[in-house]
Order: structure tokens, then sequence, then C-alpha cells
């Protein structure tokens, strides 16, 4: 069978032309001049087509050649450099994220595109893809002066850039970090020392620069994270007139051996080795009690790197069910059930077959519908003239942070296993594509804060937001939706284990919100398993919305159109997922109102 890239757009063209208010957000003055919705289908069928014939032929070099390091330099295949030029030339590159950009795509329409790049190829796309956050923070925080002496070439793709949070001391406990920073006759240059690793893109030869955005703490700084500060630490020194000087003492140790994203240079870098490191400092300096500015700039970032991943995941996850949809048509094995004596059937005859692979398209598809939406509401905040409608979007992205990242990355492991196991024994071997979606996949549960601090965030954080009254309205909203598609044709039963279901989360609230007073070592044990609750009742809600459009729009088109099966797959995965993957709502809620603690009990000697 072939491993050509497999994928569609025609749920992404859905989502834009039928499900979310597009036509509203470009609208906005930001777009308006450029784009109508008949633009639409035109832009997906581009990137798509870009995806195909350009991104995913460089997965294979990337996976089996790699990042390598050698005498001091990493390189990649030549490949990821063609690829990486093409991208920059045809307004895919780094040029996406210059707020001054003509043309620029709104989130809405730029998430897909990412999607496509993603699948097609996840190990490329970070080179490109971490100069989002390191320009919106140098754009966002830095003088002017920095403005002008980074971001024109990072825009351009002429210099790379990265984030370094990570040291081998600490991974997710940040504020534990020792690199240090140290004052120079020049109050806003320090000199840099420490180690970072586990760094992204960290180096490697498709740039002339990588400017580094690297945490670390002055003289003084006050203890955890508290006194972290954030400077901007190229690769090569940038003079005042833009020009590279010499090295900047930035060396990297190693990259790591990893079990997938191979092609992805991850590394461990060490700054100042030979004392002449140094970096800008963005913002101001420590005050005087040591509180620093840099973990709330980096959360700038750090927003955007998580819903990076969760899109990261959710094409991974899309890419690896395509795979398993198509072999399942094509292999030929056993006999049906009903007829043990007929002729052998294509294994997607198999009722089990067919459980696996709706499990896999249920999911995939809830989790682009809350990343989708994510999107849209990154669209009001920026572009929005109303103030109140750009404060309920942050309100709204407030909470959906956490669920964006952890719920995809956490569920791609998952899908890719079936996606594996419809492949049968050819499914764990190399020659098949879903292995290295497997390999690729894992890292993303553990990127950007693992899958754990984010179910902390959402629990013991965004839960009481405002006094808790924003995730009152998150949560109301989607009571609404589900109460405004309570009378479809066909979906009775899914709005009842709807409306069940935000009863049990409201009693699993109601019970952590009462323990948490008298033992917060409990609540730990329950985080995860209340975020994928949460995700769950939300991914619910959003394809309970989706099946109530196919709905009508089957009753419309009628069952001899050629756009009826996709209209009829809409309602019938709505149906799965609702049915088959929200009652774990219900079984959450028992589980953590019986409040088993024998993972805290057992003795670590039992263990």
């Amino acid at each position: 069978m072939s491993s050509n890239f497999i994928y569609s757009n025609r749920d992404h063209k859905f989502i834009l032309n039928e499900w979310l208010d597009t036509e509203k957000v470009l609208g906005f003055d930001a777009f308006r001049d450029d784009y109508e919705m008949d633009d639409i289908d035109m832009i997906m069928d581009e990137a798509l087509k870009v995806a195909k014939e350009v991104v995913a032929p460089t997965n294979i070099d990337g996976d089996r050649m790699g990042a390598k390091l050698e005498d001091g330099k990493v390189t990649t295949p030549p490949s990821f450099h063609k690829l990486y030029n093409f991208m920059q030339e045809n307004g895919y590159g780094n040029s996406q994220y210059d707020p001054n950009e003509e043309g620029k795509l709104p989130a809405t329409l730029h998430l897909p595109i990412s999607e496509f790049f993603n699948a097609a190829n996840p190990a490329f796309h970070p080179y490109i893809g971490l100069a989002g956050g390191s320009t919106n923070l140098i754009n966002t925080f830095g003088r002017e002066e920095d403005k002008e002496k980074f971001l024109p070439k990072m825009f351009s793709g002429e210099w790379a850039g990265t984030m370094c949070l990570t040291e081998p001391c600490c991974g997710s406990d940040v504020g534990e970090i020792t690199t240090k920073a140290f004052p120079t006759d020049n109050p806003r240059v320090y000199k840099i020392k420490g180690t970072k690793c586990f760094i992204t893109a960290g180096d490697h030869d498709l740039t002339g620069n990588i400017v580094h955005l690297l945490l670390a703490k002055c003289e003084g700084a006050a203890p955890g994270t508290k006194g972290i500060s954030l400077f901007i630490v190229p690769k090569i020194w940038v003079n005042d007139d833009g020009s590279l000087g010499e090295p900047n003492d930035v060396t990297t140790v190693a990259l790591e051996h990893k079990m997938g994203i191979k092609g992805s240079a991850t590394a461990m870098l060490s700054f100042g080795d030979e004392g002449t490191c140094r970096g800008i400092l963005l913002g101001s300096p420590p005050d005087e009690k040591g509180k620093a500015e840099g973990m709330s700039q980096m959360f700038v970032m750090m927003n955007g790197a998580r819903q990076g991943t969760g899109i990261t995941a959710m094409s991974i996850a899309q890419a690896a069910y395509n795979y398993s949809l198509q072999y399942a048509q094509e292999r030929v094995q056993g006999k049906s059930l009903s007829n043990p004596k007929g002729e052998r059937v294509r294994i997607i005859d198999h009722a089990d077959i067919r459980r696996m692979l709706l499990f896999q398209k249920s999911i995939v598809e809830a989790c682009r519908a809350m990343l989708m939406k994510n999107a849209y509401y990154l669209d009001l905040t920026r572009y929005s003239n109303d103030p109140e409608e750009r404060k309920m979007a942050m309100r709204r992205i407030e909470v959906n942070n956490p669920l964006v990242k952890a719920y995809p990355s956490d569920m791609v492991w998952q899908t890719t296993a079936e996606a594996i196991q419809i492949h049968g024994g050819y499914g764990f071997t190399e020659e098949y594509p879903v292995a290295q979606c497997a390999r690729d996949a894992k890292i993303l549960s553990i990127w950007e804060g693992t899958n754990f601090i984010q179910s902390l965030d959402l629990v013991f954080r965004k839960w009481t937001l405002d006094k808790g009254v924003i995730f009152t309205e998150w949560f109301r909203e989607i009571e609404k939706s589900i109460e405004d598609n309570k009378d479809r044709d066909g979906l009775a039963r899914e709005y009842e284990i709807m409306r069940e279901a935000v009863g049990a989360y409201r009693e699993i609230q109601g019970f952590i919100t009462s323990i948490l007073p008298q033992n917060m070592g409990k609540a730990p044990l329950y985080t995860t398993r209340i975020l994928h609750a949460t995700s769950m009742l939300w991914g619910g809600s959003l394809l309970f919305e989706q099946a109530a459009i196919a709905t009508n729009k089957m009753q419309e088109i009628g069952t001899d159109h050629f756009d009826y099966p996709f209209y009829q797959g809409k309602v019938q995965t709505a149906k799965y997922y609702i049915r088959n993957i929200v009652p774990e709502v219900f079984k959450t809620a028992e589980v953590i109102k019986d409040c088993d603690t024998s993972a805290i009990d057992i003795l670590e000697e039992g263990l």
C-alpha cells in the first residue's frame, strides 16, 4: 500500500462556511479589503495542495535522515532547505506572524493551513512555527531598537527564533532554573550563563541566525517564578546597525536522540562557556523585592505554543486515521460473521474495524472543533471593534487554553494506537506510516507544560478566575448551545446524554470544591480526568451543534446529492462521540465521588 500523504479539507470547509461565523471575521477592518467568503475554498485547496506536493515529500527525509550534530554544527536534510525557502517565498513562512503584513490571514483561516502542514511533516513545522511566538514577544515587550534590530529579518525568515525554558535540573518546574544574568555597563545588556535542554529547533542550518528568547535570573531575584526575567539572546550577536557581529558564545552541546520528530533539532544549549554570551533584557529589571516580568511575558508565547501543540496532535491523529481508513478499504481478510460461508471481505466491513475508525474520526473532529472555535475567539480578541465582545472572547480563551493543548495531545496516542491496530501486524512495521505517526505524536503530551500541569491550571486557576465567573460564563455557553439544538430531528437521545453530562459535571465541580479546603492532596488524583471530562463535554456540545446543521442540510439536499454522505457522516460521528465518549463524564463523576485514595495509600515498596 502506498504511504503517500492522504488528507482532505472537506471538514474544514464545512466549519468555515457553515458552522463558524467566518463572515463576521472577514468583515473586520483588518480583512474586509482582502478576503471574501468566496475565497475560503480556494485558500484551503491551495494550502492542501502545498501540503501534499511540497511539504509531505520531505517527511521521509526528516524521519530517516533527521537533524545531525557534527563538528559542532547542526545540519538538517537538504530537502528541508528547499522547503524552508519555498514557504518563506510563498507567504507560508515567518511573514504570516507580522501584524503589519498585507493580506495576513485571520487565525480562523490560518489554523487549518497549519494543520495541513503539520500533518504533512510535523518535524519541519517548528522551524517556522516558533517564529510566531518569539517575534510576538519582541513585538509586545521589546523597545523600538529591539524591534528594528530583530523583527525585519525574523519576519522575512532570514533569522529563526526559539524559546529557552527547560534546564537539566528542572523541567516543568520552571521556578527552579539556574541560568543567571549578570549586569554589564549597559543597563539593558546582561552576561548570560547557564544550560538549556530540550530546545526545539535550538540549532540548525536553515537561517543565518537564531534568536533565542531565554529565561534567566538576575542577581538578587526573588525565588521561584517571581524572579525570572526574559532575554533576547541571539546565536550571533547583532550590531546596532542590524548587521551580524561575532558568535555570541552559544554552544550546541548535543542533540537529543528521539523516538520521533527526528527532523526537528531538539538541542541542549550552553550559554556563556567562555564568559562572553550577552542577552538583551525585555521589559524592566527585577524590582526592589526581586520580582521580575519574565514569566508573565513568556506565557504570552506559551499560550500560543500550547494551541500549536494541540494542532500538531490533531493533525497527526487525522493523518493516522486517513491511513487506517485507506488500509481498511483495501485490505481483504476474513468473512462476515453474518455470512460465514460467503466471500472474504474488506476489513472495513467488520464491525470492530468500523468502531475503531469512528472512534478516531469522532475524536479528531471534536478536537478540530475545539481548536477552530478557540481560533475564532482569538480573532475576536484581536480584531473586533466591540470592547465587550473582545472581553468575552478573551474570557473564553482563558478556559480553553489548557483544554486545546492537553486533550488532543492525550488522545492522539489513543487514536494512533487504533490506527496501528487496524493495520494488524503491518502497523508495527516501519514500512507503513502509522508507526511514524505514533512516534511523532508521543512528545506532544509533554511539550509546553505536561498535561497534568494543564489539568492543575484548569481546576486550581481557571475554575476560580474572577471568583468563578469566567468559568460559569463558559459553562453557560455550553448549556445554551445544547438547549438551542434540543429539537433537532433524530438527535433526541444525544440531547438527553448531553444534558446528563452537564449535570454530572456540576457534581464533579461541587465535590472537588468541597474537598479542596480539607485535603488539597486528593484533588490532583482527579485533575487529569476532570480536564478530559471538561473537554468531552465541550467537544460533545460542539459536535452536537455541527450535527444539527448537518441534519438540516441532509433534509435540504436529499440522499441522491453527492455531498449527502459527508453530512450523514457528520451526524453519525457526533452520535458516536456523544453516545460513546461523553458518557465518560458520568464515570468520572462516580469515580471522584467514591474518593478512592489507593494511589496515595499504597506503600512505595508495593508499587
